[in-house]
């Protein structure tokens, strides 16, 4: 007999450049821990992939700077354009490849700091985040001076040069997926955790003092609980920020009120937290990692069902 159908729903309660806060409901487990990785893992970026170094007399080693520059975050909107590298059997390099540059060599007596403001972008919808070049990469002052306002800009650290030093490297950014390597993971963090139900016991809360009532409502490090001086009552303010946490449990058992509040997890609905590295907006990143979703589940079914036939047919022959 088949179970019943869900149609889960998905509310968007926070969203920001960088992060987005959003409740999944009507749904178990197994589907959010899914969404959850595909956000994390099958969501495609760019990122930098291959470094072929033509002059490196920095402190770091060849080795060190190119993982360095692979997890530099790019912006990766075109990567809905591009192919990965290992499906893609055509001669246009421009399908899986994006030049990226960096010659920087240090003339001054100043420790000369090397980031990813100092890349040479081929393609400009592909550059790191908060990219501000400087005036070697535009061009408005010689290649080996050293721009004034170097300390106040606001790029990844890479390499730091003394006089006479010297990095000169030629980067292919390319599409791929967290799977294959942390660098292309969109995410800086995506978890989940249960909406909790909370239900305050009105009868035993109406035998505390004010004074308990307001020290039961501070016992929680998050806003859960708000005193109402009016009505002088405890009420729930903000269900969705506890933590599980157990502060506000173990109050009313210090006060000798076991039962005062009961708190339980709902199996069916899910608070997610999913904050970006930059490469993609946060509303992108969730929209991309449900089409995934889609078409493994759309890919499941379809193997599932040539199954069912297939059993059909033996059985029926028999």
């Amino acid at each position: 007999m088949a179970g019943k159908q869900r149609m889960p729903t998905l509310v968007v309660q926070e969203l920001t450049s960088e992060l987005i806060r959003f409740v999944l409901e009507g749904t178990d487990t197994s589907i959010a821990n899914a969404l959850r990785r595909v956000i994390i893992a099958e969501v495609p970026t760019i990122a930098i992939d291959l470094v072929e170094v033509i002059e490196n007399s920095s402190c770091l080693c060849d080795e060190f700077i190119a993982h360095r520059l692979g997890l530099i975050p790019l912006l990766s909107t075109k990567a809905a354009e591009m192919e990965f590298p290992y499906d893609y059997a055509g001669d246009d390099d421009s399908k899986t490849d994006v030049s990226i540059d960096l010659r920087v060599r240090c003339t001054s007596d100043q420790t000369e700091d090397v980031t990813s403001n100092d890349l040479i972008c081929s393609d400009q919808r592909v550059v790191p985040i908060n990219y501000a070049p400087t005036k070697r990469v535009t061009g408005d002052a010689a290649g080996d001076e050293m721009d004034e306002d170097r300390d106040h800009d606001n790029g990844i650290l890479i390499v730091k040069l003394r006089k006479n030093q010297e990095v000169n490297m030629r980067c292919v950014a390319r599409k791929g997926i967290g799977r294959d390597h942390a660098k292309w993971q969109p995410v800086a963090t995506a978890v989940y955790r249960f909406e909790p139900e909370i239900t305050i016991n009105e009868e035993l809360m109406n035998t505390l003092t004010e004074e308990e009532k307001i020290a039961f409502v501070e016992s929680s490090p998050v806003p859960v609980f708000r005193y109402n001086e009016q009505s002088r009552r405890v009420e729930i303010d903000q269900p969705e920020s506890y933590t599980y946490d157990g502060e506000c449990l173990k109050k009313a058992e210090e006060m000798g009120k076991p039962g005062l509040v009961e708190i339980r997890a709902k199996l069916d609905t899910f608070l997610f937290t999913v904050e970006s590295t930059g490469a993609l907006k946060p509303e992108e990143i969730v929209i991309n990692a449900l089409r995934v979703l889609e078409r493994k589940l759309d890919i499941t079914k379809g193997e599932l069902d040539i199954i069912e036939k297939e059993t059909a047919e033996v059985f029926g022959a028999m």
